[in-house]
């Protein structure tokens, strides 16, 4: 394999990069792969190593890599009109354009988009507005976030926060204050195993009742959660689980918080996963498949219940105090526009519930009975598969073994797959494009089978 000197020097003495082994990578002792080029499902390293990528990036490059539409409407809008701000009323024919075209698709409560640039800033302005929200209201106590163990949310101060995974908390002081945690709808880790789904719907109902009368529900604003968990181990919630919630939380006026940057534009075989579980949200976050990761690009899809205490606010103290300089960047609106043609214009949705399907059910099928396989799961274009020491009784591996990586890793050496070693867990997750194609999904299991063959027998 050739190899740039050059390049690999600078990345080593310059380049920071995120969620990394800093020292490690410094010292050599990881691998760094420079990506040079990229099509439909595969992408190709600057030694020419093509890679068949099954999470998609990070399950955002949902149309597939080249489309060279999504390219041409970006190099098009920067040559008209590179950038503008979108502050005190100001817009392009892109962001308003995509502003529609994202209502048009969203459930019908909803009234404005927000945009931003990525999913952690989307939660950030979500908490501000809902702070926002109850100071209007005169509720000035009511401020605590709900977040679930194992959710992911973001990495800034509020969002990292929110996000309930250890790896996101250690040495960084967090989570702050008014960010509070309940129970992960993660059935295959419930602690009574004699639970029925339906039981287990009732505790994590149980769990949130006591956490609102423990608080008190005059202090609790809002509950955020992915319609499936993400990166918390690609969990679909058990039957019911979003009904008994939303019950809940209706009972004691806390806003709901649909965190749909995975879900959202197709990746469960709907254009929304609140659609997809009945989910009525309050606010709706979105991302990674609003452009495909053509360009940076996230929202906040506000309800109207929002709006009319937002717009009240104004009335009564002016314009809002919020805005990023990047807000409704035409690059990113115009990449955004472009992608959601294309997700109809191809019918990739309707791809996603039939390939998906086949994906999880061919997963299943080659794995299931594995010895050391103790779940397999998944939802539309989302699949993983969990590793445990004894399937009969549950008993995971130790975390320092790190079976997970260890399989990822013979996956991506053995067969050139990329799949995910998902954190918090012996978890393999895959993530692909909405244009898998079956044969391609049928390389994905063979290289999984094989891949776990090697390591676990």
């Amino acid at each position: 394999m050739l190899k740039n000197d050059q390049l690999d020097e600078w990345d080593r003495e310059n380049f920071f990069h995120p969620s990394t082994h800093l020292a490690q990578h410094a010292r050599g002792e990881s691998p760094n792969r420079v990506i040079k080029t990229a099509n439909g499902v595969h992408i190709e390293d600057r030694d020419g190593v093509k890679l068949l990528d099954a999470f998609a990036g990070l399950y955002c490059v949902n149309v597939g890599y080249g489309r060279q539409e999504i390219a041409e409407a970006i190099s098009a809008q920067a040559r008209e009109l590179a950038y503008y701000h979108s502050y005190v009323g100001h817009g392009t024919e892109a962001s308003i354009t995509l502003s529609k075209m994202i209502l048009d698709r969203a459930p019908a409560n909803m009234s404005k988009v927000y945009f931003g640039l990525g999913g952690s800033d989307a939660n950030e302005t979500n908490v501000k507005l809902i702070w926002y929200y109850n100071n209007i209201l005169g509720r000035p106590q009511k401020k605590k976030i709900i977040s679930r163990w194992r959710g992911y949310h973001g990495s800034g101060l509020v969002t990292g926060s929110l996000t309930g995974l250890e790896l996101f908390h250690k040495k960084f002081d967090l989570p702050i204050d008014n960010v509070i945690h309940t129970e992960a709808p993660y059935y295959y880790r419930r602690d009574n195993l004699d639970q029925t789904e339906e039981q287990f719907v009732a505790h994590c109902v149980t769990e949130l009742e006591a956490l609102i009368a423990r608080e008190g529900a005059d202090t609790i604003a809002a509950f955020i959660g992915e319609p499936v968990l993400g990166t918390g181990g690609i969990v679909p919630p058990p039957a019911g689980y979003w009904a008994a919630i939303q019950a809940v939380l209706k009972k004691h006026d806390i806003l709901l918080v649909a965190d749909e940057v995975v879900t959202g534009f197709g990746r469960l075989g709907t254009m929304f996963g609140s659609d997809h579980y009945g989910i009525e949200a309050d606010i709706i976050t979105i991302a990674k498949g609003m452009t495909s990761a053509y360009a940076p690009l996230s929202g906040s899809i506000i309800s109207d219940k929002v709006w009319a205490v937002l717009e009240q606010g104004t009335d009564e103290n002016g314009p809002i105090g919020h805005g990023w300089t990047y807000s409704a960047h035409p690059i990113g609106a115009a990449a955004g526009v472009a992608n959601l043609k294309l997700i109809d214009e191809l019918d990739l949705v309707t791809n996603v519930g039939e390939i998906g399907a086949y994906l999880n059910q061919s997963m299943t099928e080659a794995l299931g009975n594995h010895a050391h396989v103790g779940d397999v799961r998944g939802e539309g274009m989302l699949c993983a598969v969990e590793f445990v020491k004894d399937k009969n009784n549950r008993v995971f591996f130790d975390a320092a073994d790190k079976i997970g990586p260890q399989i990822s890793a013979t996956l991506l050496a053995q067969d050139k797959v990329i799949a995910r070693a998902m954190p918090q867990g012996d978890i393999l997750g895959f993530a692909p494009p909405f244009c898998l194609t079956r044969e391609e999904a049928d390389t994905v299991v063979a290289a999984t089978v094989r891949a776990v063959k090697t390591v676990l027998g």
